[in-house]
């Protein structure tokens, strides 16, 4: 048995991998359960005929992150999961029917600003630019990459009067318009704050720095096998470094004695010998009902989670073409017409009159037919999977008849933006109560929303107080929502075993 004792991680989603990967690393004994048959968790996979689709997060940023994951585990990112930088990140397309590329480099951005916006908005932009960078260093080392368990993390004035000065606190619709006058380009920078939940009216302008990570920082996708390739990779590393993995069975309790942890029990009806345990997995399912039915002791209650509110949810179809659309980018987001009205619909709990796609065409997985009578591979099979914002399954919408209804609108919509006829194009579709059903509270897979009271200290705690041992990683845990922030979460839990334990 290893210095400290060992570990169970609940969960092989890429917190639980983070996790898992930091501790073998440095020697611990680690056994991971997850409950399929793969990792992966919300970075998941699945069939749609022949081809193999994403079912989790296409937008990959601060691939340090993730190499420093890699190196904790004596590892190498690039020797595992090589990457490629998109070029463009995204194509962002308007309603009037001109678009921008997001591209590398503050000079190159500014000369496709000043050809759609005009001189003066690109010199704006360049300034707004350089603001972005500063949030981001006030922002990153403080709150983001910290360890917010503790409330006395908080209690960094100079740092949160830098925040302020520069605008964190305030609205981020407002502190975006203070700087560009251009309403695409304001799109442009606030449409992120959909990835925490919220609109960009109620957001609050710290998470400006989701843009800097997406516009100024890049996008990145595995060179094969999607982004499913991120956990298979992070889990073989892991297995390298010494975590043994349990798949296809599910953690039914976790069992604890006056010191803290001490095992974890399984559906097979075994019990792994525990001294700390990782929760990586929905924590509102993980509590169970008031009355001790889930897998945490009624001990490790955390007062965040008395009234959770959810992030909205998403429709997304994925389509099996024949081929690659021609010029078609990795990602492109399509504005609808409508902006504020879309998001007062998802905060009153309805489908949005207007919505905005984002169309992302990855690489297929599918073997190569080989090369046509012309002796080119064009003709590669593709899939598209588009993504529409809807309501969680709290709305009580119809989804039985609702489903059917917004993608027989998102065809018609795609028909419209050039790509043809889909309409009876293979397509596998997940709605709310998919998500549901595969394992996400609310129906979505986006957690809780990060509104103020549920930002930093007051997202659901990294460790419970009562119970040590006990530790959680994932997006349900600061520092939130994302790739590199659920990769950070289970770093956190790992430095504060090792910590606790040395």
């Amino acid at each position: 048995m290893s210095a400290g004792g060992p570990v169970v991680v609940i969960g092989a989603g890429l917190g639980g991998l983070s996790a898992a990967m930091r501790l073998a690393g440095a020697g611990r004994e680690v056994t991971v359960v997850e409950a399929v048959d793969v990792p992966g968790g919300c970075c998941g996979t699945a069939a749609l005929g022949p081809h193999r689709v994403d079912t989790g997060p296409s937008v990959l940023t601060m691939p340090g992150v993730l190499a420093d994951t890699f190196a904790s585990a004596g590892q190498d990112l690039e020797r595992w999961l090589p990457l490629r930088r998109l070029d463009p990140y995204y194509r962002l397309t308007f309603h009037d029917g001109s678009r921008l590329d997001v591209v590398a480099g503050a000079d190159a951005m500014a000369e496709r600003v000043r050809a759609l916006c005009g001189p003066e908005e690109a010199r704006r932009y360049l300034r707004f630019r350089h603001l972005l960078g500063e949030l981001f260093e006030a922002e990153w080392s403080t709150f983001i990459d910290r360890d917010m368990t503790r409330l006395g993390a908080l209690a960094r004035p100079y740092a949160l009067a830098r925040l302020a000065a520069l605008g964190g606190f305030r609205r981020l619709d407002g502190l975006v318009r203070r700087h560009l006058t251009d309403e695409r380009l304001i799109r442009a920078h606030t449409f992120q704050a959909l990835y925490v939940g919220l609109s960009p009216r109620r957001a609050l302008g710290v998470y400006a720095v989701i843009a800097h990570m997406d516009t100024v920082g890049g996008v990145y996708f595995p060179r094969e096998g999607g982004m499913h390739a991120v956990p298979r990779a992070m889990a073989a590393a892991a297995e390298k470094a010494g975590a043994v993995f349990r798949y296809g069975v599910r953690a039914t309790r976790i069992e604890t004695d006056g010191a803290g942890v001490v095992a974890v029990r399984l559906d097979t009806g075994e019990r792994l010998a525990a001294r700390h345990a990782v929760v990586a997995c929905d924590l509102v399912r993980a509590h169970g009902r008031k009355g001790g039915d889930g897998l945490l002791p009624e001990e490790a209650a955390d007062w965040r989670l008395r009234r959770p509110r959810f992030s909205p949810s998403c429709l997304v179809a994925h389509f099996a073409l024949d081929r690659r659309p021609d010029g078609q980018a990795h990602h492109t987001l399509h504005f609808g017409r409508e902006w504020e009205p879309t998001f007062a619909a998802l905060d009153a709990g309805r489908p949005q009159p207007d919505p905005s796609l984002l169309v992302t065409c990855a690489d297929d997985h599918a073997p190569d037919p080989g090369p046509d009578t012309h002796g080119r591979h064009d003709h590669r099979p593709a899939v598209l999977s588009v993504l529409e914002p809807t309501p969680n399954t709290r709305s009580g919408a119809d989804w039985a008849s609702l489903t059917p209804r917004l993608v027989d609108r998102m065809t018609s919509r795609l028909a419209d933006l050039g790509y043809g006829d889909l309409s009876g194009a293979p397509r596998l579709v997940f709605d709310p109560p998919g998500w549901r059903r595969r394992g996400h509270s609310a129906g979505t897979p986006f957690a809780l929303d990060a509104r103020f009271t549920q930002t930093a200290w007051f997202r659901p705690s990294g460790a419970a107080r009562r119970v040590p041992g006990l530790h959680f990683a994932g997006m349900y845990t600061a520092p939130g929502v994302g790739v590199p922030p659920v990769l950070i979460s289970g770093r956190l839990a790992a430095e504060r075993i090792l910590e606790s334990t040395p």
